[in-house]
């Protein structure tokens, strides 16, 4: 089963409102503070419960030295975190990497140059390296969260005063492709440090999934304003299919598929990128003819992938084709339970896929086609009539298999 976890922030994130989402979610906290030990850092972790709008919610309060933090620079962070093992190493740099991104864009200079100032401070890393190992340690296949509410109004910051939402914030959903909203209050409801994390650990934006809960952690911020709760909800819990589906015997889950639109690739290359998708991962990858503006011919080159393995079928459309871009759509995948059987043509084995329905019957019957050629290979016949013969033979193992079911 697939274990989801949903964050909702529509009532804004930061580093610590997570924090206390995953403490409240079940990972205790001394697994946490564990995790920060290899860094030797002056930081201590101290969880409580609050009241946030009548709600009960965790907030984890990180302790350090009362004296002022050094601004540290891109190359600061990635050496301290270099201390981590792996997995953790890789999680944390890169959620710092897209602030250092973010703020390099905003500010104009080069990436190494850039100096972290609120972030780069030790509770903001202890926030980031925190959620990256509660995360992990809740062995979610998906981590799903709704957008993100900004807030409004200004904020005194290191740079001077800015108004919200701030530009480091709105380039970090820019880079992520992450929605947010202004609202509901007017104040900075949104922190970098909690942008930069939910965009770096979430696989996509949207409503809650259909999932059945299993935990829910209700992480607090500082702040406690009349008329809602300030809080993070992290809901975790297994992907429930529909019932109907259930009943029709089909598997259901969700799957996206990835497309783009290509009109300057040589066509000799299509076959390569299509079996390069499926090595990715991809469950299926194809390719359609279309007609483009100014009457170019094109093709949509589109793969269908299990959330897992969309990044890795992502890079390969960006790799292996000149898309500059790439469309992805969820979908739900119905299919049915399959099988292997195996029928002999003229003493050659060929391999059949038995498709089954929810009462037990077999639905659909279909030689595998590198059997097929294999064989026609063999017997120096032609591919058509060694195919006809292994579908023939394909039907009779499934009339077999009805005839049984009949008998029980």
């Amino acid at each position: 089963m697939t274990r989801v976890g949903w964050l909702d922030l529509s009532n804004g994130v930061a580093g610590d409102m997570l924090l206390g989402a995953v403490v409240g979610a079940g990972v205790p906290l001394a697994e946490i503070a564990a995790a920060l030990e290899p860094l030797r850092l002056p930081i201590t972790l101290r969880a409580e419960d609050v009241q946030r709008g009548g709600l009960r919610a965790v907030r984890v309060v990180v302790e350090t030295p009362e004296d002022g933090q050094p601004a540290r620079s891109w190359s600061d962070v990635r050496r301290l975190l270099g201390r981590l093992p792996e997995p953790l190493r890789s999680s944390a740099v890169e959620v710092f990497g897209v602030l250092a991104r973010a703020e390099a864009a905003v500010h104009g200079v080069a990436e190494e140059d850039v100096h972290f100032h609120e972030v780069g401070a030790l509770d903001a890393v202890a926030d980031v390296v925190g959620v990256c190992a509660g995360v992990a340690a809740l062995r979610l296949d998906r981590l799903v969260a709704s957008p993100i509410a900004l807030g409004g109004g200004t904020v005194r910051t290191a740079h001077g005063t800015i108004p919200v939402p701030g530009p480091a914030v709105l380039a970090l959903l820019e880079a992520a492709g992450a929605p947010g909203r202004g609202g509901p209050d007017e104040v900075e409801l949104a922190t970098p440090t909690g942008v930069a994390l939910a965009t770096a650990l979430a696989d996509r934006f949207g409503p809650m999934p259909a999932l059945r809960p299993t935990a829910t952690g209700t992480g607090a911020g500082t702040r406690d304003p009349a008329g809602r709760p300030n809080v993070v909800r992290l809901v975790v819990g297994e992907e429930a299919p529909a019932p109907s589906d259930t009943a029709q015997g089909l598997d259901t889950t969700t799957a996206v598929v990835l497309e783009a639109n290509v009109d300057d690739l040589d066509p000799r290359a299509w076959p390569l990128v299509l079996a390069t998708l499926l090595d990715a991962g991809a469950l299926d990858a194809w390719l359609t003819p279309v007609l483009m503006k100014k009457g170019r011919p094109a093709h949509v080159v589109a793969a269908l992938a299990g959330p897992a393995e969309v990044t890795r079928v992502r890079n390969v459309l960006l790799r292996e084709t000149t898309t500059l871009g790439v469309r992805e759509t969820i979908v739900a995948r119905h299919a049915v339970r399959r099988t292997f059987g195996t029928v002999d043509v003229d003493g050659h084995p060929v391999a059949v896929k038995l498709g089954w329905a929810a009462d037990g019957s077999v639905v659909n019957a279909m030689p595998e086609w590198e059997d097929v050629a294999r064989v026609a290979a063999a017997l120096d016949r032609p591919v058509k009539q060694v195919l006809a013969q292994a579908v023939g033979l394909a039907e009779a193992l499934a009339a077999d298999a009805r005839r049984s079911l009949a008998r029980e």
